[in-house]
């Protein structure tokens, strides 16, 4: 799964570092970044509301149902309740199956992570699920086949590794406990327990640790008190590594019971509920924010489409995702009228890639563009394969209606390229903005986050706009509009290479070398 505190690890690793060194100040993003124009505004956004200006008014345009597969989304928040999708043959809550596709109540959505019995919030790394597949395979060292060496090898740095994320995420949680009392001790020394920013601001630092705690502070506050940003920034970074050292790395936590299902039966597809939100639908409900929150109801944010309907499908726990329930969530979104399907997730091991593979091939048979997510370790996945991804294990091709995303910054520097996004030349195909993005939470709240989760939504709903605009155009047609209509970036800019850096083309890390622009793809959409 990509990590949902990724903001939270930076500014973790930043305060608990051995030497406390200044970051660098750099310009803040305009309200609506993303959408906004390069040259017009100055931030490389991608140009959708000079297409509004330009190019829209006043042409028809058809609602596009875009699936989230995700943790859920808050179906009544201000900015989302109007273009929640709606399954017009379903009656809520009769438990019934009114249209016969196999669901009861699946009103806005269906839930693959629970049952009557609850929700599935949280569920371990596949990494610990293939690990305890192990541990009953080879549990006795001394008797194992010679033609299971190999696979016991793999088992056995699948071991180290859990260890290795063991440690660092122990280490993680003590720099931040150490954090948390130092912040604590300098409030005590201003003589309030709620400082307001500029208390915070006026403060002397005694030493270089509260000089660096001060300017992290401040650069982090938002628009709440002091406690606010410790809830936030603090507790809530402590809380993320208690949940992965609790559930996603924790070998005897398993919470499949709730679902109730055979998950050994990777055929199996009814099973769920009709829950489209779930217990803690952040994720999910940021994304369809960047998609498609209202644009004209003088409220929170505009999302880049129109005219969408978001279809919400809960696959993704706080964990990683299983593969029977992707797959599943798949079929569902394509057999129920989703053109555009959003991925905001991925993992570094696959249970069972051959059940994902042939749902995407019945998404495919259904004229459906997949949009993933490309990850956020800062690795190159032409090296490191993440799952899913667009290649068929059985060897027969890839999915051709399938869009990979990096994410992007706002200025046009060397620093284009977001530092955490994965890239590869051959496996990321075009990059959107994904910093700093400002989107729908629960509770009709909002807030800035970054992520390829952020930047793959960007292009899902310029794909849900040209769909809505031009009908008639394919899902192949709508990607190879996406790809060619590309801005290019001629500039180098900074990746991560191992622990360091180093500076390369565009071209060199996603196949067009370039950012997606709403005002050149509608321009080439009209051509076809």
């Amino acid at each position: 799964m990509i990590p949902r505190h990724f903001k939270l690890l930076l500014l973790g690793a930043a305060i608990c570092a051995p030497i406390f060194s200044s970051a660098q100040k750099i310009k803040a993003p305009l309200p609506n970044w993303q959408n906004l124009d390069l040259k017009a505004d100055g931030q490389f956004g991608i140009s959708t509301e000079k297409a509004y200006n330009e190019l829209l008014k006043g042409k028809k345009h058809v609602p596009v149902v875009v699936a989230v597969l995700d943790a859920g989304v808050d179906i009544k928040h201000e900015d989302l309740k109007k273009i929640m999708w709606v399954n017009p043959k379903e009656t809520a809550a009769n438990t019934t199956d009114d249209d016969k596709n196999g669901y009861a109540d699946d009103v806005h959505g269906w839930s693959f992570l629970g049952s009557a019995k609850g929700s599935i919030q949280y569920d371990n790394l596949e990494l610990v699920r293939q690990i305890r597949l192990g541990q009953a395979k080879f549990a006795d060292p001394k008797n194992i086949a010679p033609t299971d060496k190999e696979a016991y090898k793999a088992y056995q740095k699948m071991v180290a590794e859990l260890q290795g994320k063991i440690d660092k995420a122990k280490e993680s949680s003590n720099n931040m406990l150490n954090v948390a009392l130092k912040f604590n001790s300098m409030v005590s020394k201003m003589g309030s327990r709620n400082p307001s920013k500029k208390q915070f601001a006026d403060y002397s630092p005694e030493d270089p640790a509260e000089t660096q705690l001060q300017k992290i502070a401040l650069e982090n506050w938002g628009t709440g008190d002091f406690n606010n940003f410790m809830e936030e920034e603090i507790y809530g970074a402590m809380k993320h590594y208690r949940e992965q050292l609790d559930y996603h790395f924790n070998i005897n936590f398993d919470s499949r019971d709730t679902v109730g299902d055979n998950y050994a039966d990777v055929n199996e597809r009814n099973y769920g509920t009709g829950d489209a939100a779930g217990p803690a639908p952040d994720h999910g409900s940021h994304v369809a924010g960047i998609i498609a929150a209202v644009r004209d109801n003088d409220l929170g944010i505009k999302g880049v489409a129109d005219d969408v309907a978001i279809m919400s499908v809960r696959t993704v726990p706080n964990g990683d995702e299983r593969d029977k329930d992707v797959a599943n969530a798949i079929r569902y979104a394509a057999a129920n009228g989703a053109k555009v399907i959003n991925m905001s997730f991925g993992k570094g091991y696959s249970s069972n890639k051959t059940a994902v593979d042939d749902a995407v091939k019945f998404a495919m048979s259904k004229d459906v563009l997949i949009v993933h997510s490309a990850g956020n370790d800062g690795k190159d996945n032409d090296k490191e394969p993440g799952f899913p991804n667009k290649f068929y294990e059985d060897k027969s091709g890839e999915a051709a209606a399938w869009i990979e995303i990096g994410a992007s910054g706002y200025i046009d520097d060397e620093t284009l390229a977001a530092p955490f996004s994965n890239y590869g030349k051959n496996t990321v195909d075009v990059y959107a903005p994904g910093v700093k993005i400002n989107s729908t939470m629960p509770g009709s709240k909002y807030k800035e986050q970054d992520g390829t989760s952020m930047s793959a939504p960007v292009v899902s709903g310029l794909a849900a706009l040209i769909r809505s605009y031009y009908p008639k155009l394919t899902a192949l047609q709508v990607k190879e509009i996406l790809m060619k209509s590309a801005v290019k970036v001629d500039h180098k800019v900074t990746v991560k290479n191992g622990d360091g850096k180093r500076k390369v083309l565009f071209s060199d890390i996603c196949q067009t070398g370039g950012i997606v622009n709403a005002y050149e793809a509608l321009k080439l959409a009209a051509t076809y």
